[in-house]
């Protein structure tokens, strides 16, 4: 909105913006909808997990399913330190139950191995345990065996190469899934 200033005094009178019009106050735009808290939850404990030294907050998360639940009740992932300015060949330091370092220490390599295999590239080239107390992994409900019955003939002879049975139970679920959407679409 244009002020109309008075030459004489170089002043701005109020009755003169009253005429130009009158002068609203500036409000910032809402937001929009109210957010739920779960919505919120992963911005915010990212940002404490990267302060803590975790690149993937997934890594806490997922514990039990990378390291298995044996190892998952005896140590626990406590940072992950990369290099300066590298996000590979980092350092994994896990808390450890102080009876069980000595077994921690013999599965290394394998934990290493698997964590690794979790990020898809080489993020952990070292491992430091620490002693302390441990939190067991909240207990789950116990996961179906994979299905070992032969892949049906019209799912293809590729699903049969496949060794790992968890992956080929996957993707034999993925191609039946595929299959009734196409029997789906075509009726």
């Amino acid at each position: 909105m244009e002020r109309v200033e008075n030459l004489a005094d170089g002043k701005t009178s109020k009755s003169a913006e009253a005429k130009a019009g009158t002068l609203k106050r500036y409000e910032r735009p809402r937001g929009g909808q109210a957010r739920a808290i779960s919505d919120l939850m992963p911005e915010v404990g990212r940002t404490a997990f990267r302060r803590f030294g975790f690149v993937q907050s997934s890594v806490v998360t997922r514990w039990p399913e990378i390291v298995g639940p044996r190892h998952a009740r005896i140590c626990t992932p406590e940072s992950i330190r990369f290099p300066p300015g590298e996000r590979h060949d980092g350092i994994l330091q896990l808390v450890v139950v102080p009876a069980h370092a000595p077994i921690i220490q013999h599965v290394i390599p394998e934990i290493v191995e698997r964590v690794n295999r979790f990020f898809g590239y080489n993020a952990v080239a070292r491992v430091k345990l620490r002693q302390g107390e441990v939190k067991a992994p909240p207990a789950s409900a116990p996961k179906a065996p994979p299905s070992l019955k032969p892949v049906p003939m019209e799912l293809g002879e590729s699903l049969r190469d496949i060794g790992d049975p968890e992956l080929r139970a996957v993707l034999e679920s993925l191609a039946r899934s595929m299959a009734t959407a196409k029997d789906k679409d075509e009726t």
